[in-house]
């Protein structure tokens, strides 16, 4: 099994930046794969980035440019930087993790584990 906790949503100004992080616990060891989606009211839980364990990286063509998916194995945290916020990208921000192979890797149904979600609002 494998928790995940994100840290690091809030409110900002559009053109502003936020910092997202997600510690993993338990069988880390097991992770192929960590991704960030995120959700906003009325709509589907969407990718936005993703990343493998080589560091490979796949992004939403909405976040190409503004984010960065990033990670840190020796302490077993994920990050996203998100610059340049638009009002469009407020949602719950998710933590995602699984250890199979796949190629849709911003598909939310690719992952087995996933944190409780932090919040980051963008006002105009």
């Amino acid at each position: 099994q494998v928790q995940l906790v994100e840290s690091g949503g809030g409110s900002v100004e559009s053109g502003g930046s936020l910092r997202l992080s997600c510690v993993a616990y338990g069988y880390t060891y097991s992770i192929g794969r960590m991704g960030w989606f995120r959700q906003a009211p009325g709509k589907e839980r969407e990718g936005v980035a993703a990343i493998a364990k080589s560091s490979s990286t796949s992004y939403a063509d909405s976040v190409k440019g503004r984010f960065t998916i990033s990670q840190d194995n020796a302490k077993n945290r994920l990050y996203l930087q998100m610059n340049s916020l638009k009002p469009e990208d407020t949602a719950m921000y998710y933590c995602a993790a699984d250890y199979r192979l796949s190629r849709q890797w911003l598909l939310a149904g690719e992952y087995n584990y996933w944190g409780q979600g932090t919040q980051v609002t963008v006002s105009s």
